[in-house]
């Protein structure tokens, strides 16, 4: 029965704004000051930005020692920083090291395409997922695959988020051969939540229009129908 009491608003806010904190600290600000200050220090490009990648795996970390589950995109994370670290200290290029950020999104790009071809498209997945498969909301929410529209909108997010992705990938690679490693490494800080935070926006909005036009389509639908079935009452009557 205690897991049902409601939290007050305090804990609510404070669930909410601790994933941002985590981010904004490890994941943006932590490596953006500890690159300054390397570089500062007088260490060489490589070193700054291998001792950068140092925040965004401790973030991770810290969250597994919380919540006791390591996420995807957690594992992505800590993929990044070993090949991250194993390019910088064979090659010794700073360009290897920044690009390989593009590695994980180009992944989930193709991924998401790739699934248009399968089943159920991975969008939708990671939708189910999120949910909980298991609880009610989701089972009603797996329920609706039987709708063509609700395939079609499923389908046309995983092909928009996979082309977005693609596209922040190539971005990234250009922005590192055209700039300097640092505003590279601040962009490739940023990109990823500014992206990933469009695509929600857009595809809760898009949602939000699909559900009104289905529910307007269906109400017309039931008025056509009304003269027919008043007309077989009739008959019934006769």
């Amino acid at each position: 029965m205690g897991n049902n009491v409601p939290q007050p608003p305090s804990a609510r806010l404070r669930n909410r704004l601790e994933p941002v904190a985590m981010i904004a600290v490890f994941d943006i600000a932590g490596p953006l000051v500890t690159y300054s200050m390397v570089r500062s220090a007088g260490l060489s490009t490589v070193a700054a930005l291998l001792l950068s990648g140092v925040f965004p795996a401790l973030g991770v970390l810290l969250g597994f020692a919380r919540h006791r589950r390591l996420d995807a995109v957690g594992v992505l994370v800590l993929a990044g920083v070993a090949v991250g670290t194993i390019l910088g200290l064979i090659s010794g290029n700073e360009k290897l090291i920044l690009a390989e950020g593009s590695v994980p999104t180009a992944i989930f790009g193709f991924a998401c395409l790739g699934s248009l071809w399968s089943r159920r498209p991975l969008i939708f997945r990671f939708a189910l997922e999120f949910i909980g498969a298991d609880t009610p909301r989701g089972r009603d929410f797996a329920a609706r695959w039987q709708y063509a529209g609700f395939r079609r909108a499923f389908r046309l997010f995983t092909l928009v988020w996979g082309a977005a992705y693609l596209a922040e990938a190539a971005v990234r690679v250009v922005i590192i051969e055209m700039t300097s490693a640092g505003t590279a490494l601040a962009v490739s800080k940023i990109m990823p939540y500014a992206v990933a935070g469009l695509l929600i926006a857009w595809t809760s909005l898009y949602g939000r229009w699909a559900r009104r036009r289905g529910e307007r389509l269906a109400a017309a639908a039931q008025l056509s129908t009304r003269p027919s079935r008043t007309a077989e009452l009739h008959d019934v009557a006769a």
